[in-house]
């Protein structure tokens, strides 16, 4: 028998914050996948997780000692409106490891059955949503995103009703913690002022403890989530992810991408893209995100409005300030990550313009945004390789225009044009979760019970920046730019 070596924290905070309530057991539990590093690294034996018992707590058929199994209570704006309840609907958090990292982390079930948030949902997840979410979770880890990640999925032998009957599951997430800044929301639209301070308190300690010790702690809190979500956004858009539902209660305190529902990749270049069939007037497409993401830290600020300043009028203007720095750390950790996708250091003048110039030619030809990026550190070190590029683009000499450009600021970086395409391949994938792979992937699982795809898709994007030449068609883009594409929200 393993011991789990939980510590839970958040079960501290007053009994208003969450709700106790036990998975829902499921019939008959199968493992899929384990992630046996993550495992290991929480300090839970794979071998054990792996086995019965092990697969059991997984799938929710059993409760481990020292889990304390609870869901989480938050609010949100979803699309715009103020939802004041929502809370863990499906999700049961059964609670916290520290790693051996010395980091904390929720240990949490999705699809572990309903809870007094379900507002009249199953609590049930589909195993197409598992498998998108575990797999897409882990490419992003991979590529160097922070993000919540995927410990574990687990067949539950049940049917759960969507459009269609669906084979169920449940994913085991690994989180940070899963406070958002709906959790805030929730306290300060009830008048809370001494639970919104509770909760501030436990963020601090969990995820800033270095500014728990400043002059303004909380002042320095929100200054640190502001500052986390400036450089989330601009990796997203960096690798060309669309989170597809950035809604307040999907938005991390701890600077984590989570809840992986509607999610997508760009194939085609296009800031206007939007995926979701939900998101009918593009609120959250791919462009928007930086905006959106402002938008809902200013919903945080209003919430910590009373721990900023005594008086209201400074704590809106110590607020404005702080979100303020928004804008000029995403556009730093934007410009700067453009830079290094074309071989140029941060600072070379003239290198935003060049990458800015570039996108607005790629909009125009409907040029893929993985490959373009990868195919132009081929082009760094062999021009001849510039026919690569040029395919790409509906007028190619949009991009012989641009190449000139590249070029000149290239040679004043003075290193050797093998050394330039060595460092922009560790920063421009090769694999990304393509949209048509992802949908492929499910079809064969959940149609088939095929679950070869789904392992073979995740063994290649573990190594998103590794030429694999045998699996060069996960590289591929598909037919059309994938313009007609939409996702659908798992619940």
């Amino acid at each position: 028998m393993t011991t789990i070596p939980f510590d839970n924290s958040y079960v501290r905070l007053p009994d208003r914050f969450f709700v106790r309530r036990a998975p829902t057991p499921v019939a008959a539990p199968r493992l899929i996948r384990l992630n046996h590093a993550l495992a290991a690294n929480l300090g839970i034996g794979p071998d054990w997780l792996a086995g019965p018992a092990g697969v059991g707590m997984l799938a929710g058929n059993s409760v481990p000692e020292g889990a304390d199994p609870i869901a989480t209570a938050y609010a949100g704006h979803q699309f715009g409106n103020f939802v004041p309840q929502l809370g863990d609907g499906r999700a049961v958090l059964l609670g916290e490891v520290v790693d051996r990292n010395g980091q904390r982390r929720d240990i949490q079930l999705k699809g572990a059955g309903p809870t007094p948030f379900s507002r009249r949902g199953d609590g049930r997840a589909a195993l197409g949503s598992v498998l998108r979410e575990y797999l897409v979770s882990e490419a992003m880890a991979a590529l160097g995103i922070p993000t919540t990640r995927a410990l574990a999925a687990v067949a539950t032998g049940e049917l759960v009703v969507r459009e269609t009957r669906l084979p169920g599951a449940v994913l085991a997430r690994v989180a940070a913690s899963h406070i958002r800044v709906g959790t805030f929301q929730y306290f300060a639209a009830r008048g809370d002022a001494e639970a919104v301070r509770a909760l501030a308190d436990h963020a601090l300690v969990r995820h800033y403890p270095e500014a728990s010790s400043a002059e303004h702690p909380y002042r320095a809190l929100l200054d640190g989530v502001v500052a986390r979500q400036a450089e989330l956004v601009a990796g997203w858009l960096l690798v060309g992810f669309v989170h597809g539902v950035m809604n307040t209660d999907n938005m991390s305190v701890a600077g984590e991408t989570i809840d992986y529902g509607p999610c997508a990749f760009l194939d085609a270049y296009d800031p206007r893209t939007s995926f979701s069939s939900i998101d009918a007037h593009g609120r959250y497409a791919y462009g928007q995100q930086p905006g959106i993401a402002l938008w809902n830290l200013t919903r945080l600020a209003e919430a910590l409005l009373p721990l900023l300043a005594d008086d209201e009028a400074a704590a809106v203007e110590t607020a404005e300030a702080l979100l303020a720095g928004f804008g000029p750390r995403f556009e730093k950790a934007y410009h700067d990550g453009l830079a290094h996708k074309l071989g140029l250091s941060a600072d070379r003048d003239g290198a935003v313009a060049l990458a800015d110039d570039l996108l607005a030619r790629m909009a125009e030809n409907r040029a893929d945004f993985t490959l373009t990026f990868r195919r132009l550190c081929d082009a760094a070190e062999r021009p001849e390789a510039d026919a690569g590029v040029r395919d790409l683009f509906v007028d190619p000499t949009e991009y012989d225009a641009w190449a000139v450009r590249w070029r000149k600021l290239l040679d004043e970086e003075g290193r050797t044009p093998v050394a330039t395409a060595s460092a922009m391949r560790t920063i421009n994938p090769a694999f990304i979760p393509r949209n048509h792979h992802v949908e492929a992937m499910i079809a064969a699982a959940v149609e088939q019970g095929d679950f070869g795809p789904f392992e073979e898709l995740l063994a290649v994007l573990s190594r998103p920046y590794d030429d694999q030449p045998d699996h060069a068609r996960y590289a591929e883009a598909p037919e059309g730019g994938g313009a007609d594409y939409r996702t659908f929200c798992g619940t």
